[in-house]
């Protein structure tokens, strides 16, 4: 029998991940705290935040298999995440021309078998652009509630000159390890369908 799906997330790029891979999620976003604590590097944070996130939800949600996801950039050993405002993403987006930075993905599935969860870590590398092309690629609005300033999967696409891991990671949705996981918790994900093993 094919298990609901919920997502606690309000992120639509998440939610059309799900139904690229054939998937029908029910959308619950999940209202945490995701303030850092004390001494907490960024990978346990986004580990911790997914974790927090489908805990919250399977907790009204026990027959169903909850999705929990956060993700943050890190360039320069500085955690990125949505800009505030149109020149906050103008200045997060020339930090990163021409550079280096990794993005951290965490995702954790939680359902009757408890959770599990892990980390995508992907490097992006960007095309060198200048600053006209930054505030062009803001005055869009697509960039405005994305960590980093951008997407990679849309106009955005256009300021990445490659990546070196998952693209969904980058997206915010890593499915390799979302395949993984569900392997963890005794399912098996085969062209969209999800079944117990």
């Amino acid at each position: 029998m094919t298990p609901v799906v919920v997502l606690a997330s309000a992120s639509p790029r998440r939610a059309d991940v799900l139904r690229q891979l054939g998937l029908d999620p029910v959308v619950r976003p999940a209202h945490v705290d995701e303030a850092y604590l004390d001494g907490e590097t960024p990978e346990a944070h986004v580990e911790r935040l997914a974790r927090l996130k489908a805990t919250t939800i399977a907790a009204t949600e026990p027959s169903t298999l909850v999705l929990g996801g956060d993700t943050v950039v890190v360039a320069d050993g500085h955690v990125l995440g949505k800009p505030a405002g149109d020149a906050g993403a103008v200045a997060m987006l020339t930090a990163l021309s021409g550079g280096t930075h990794h993005v951290l993905s965490g995702l954790a599935v939680a359902g009757p078998h408890g959770v599990v969860s892990a980390v995508a870590r992907t490097t992006v590398h960007m095309r060198d652009f200048d600053v006209e092309t930054a505030e062009a690629y803001v005055a869009t609005g697509e960039p405005l509630d994305k960590a980093g300033a951008y997407g990679i999967q849309g106009k955005g696409a256009a300021l990445v000159a490659g990546i070196e891991g998952d693209y969904f990671a980058v997206v915010g949705f890593p499915v390799a390890v979302f395949v993984d996981l569900l392997e963890r918790a005794g399912w098996q994900f085969r062209s969209g369908v999800l079944t117990s093993k």
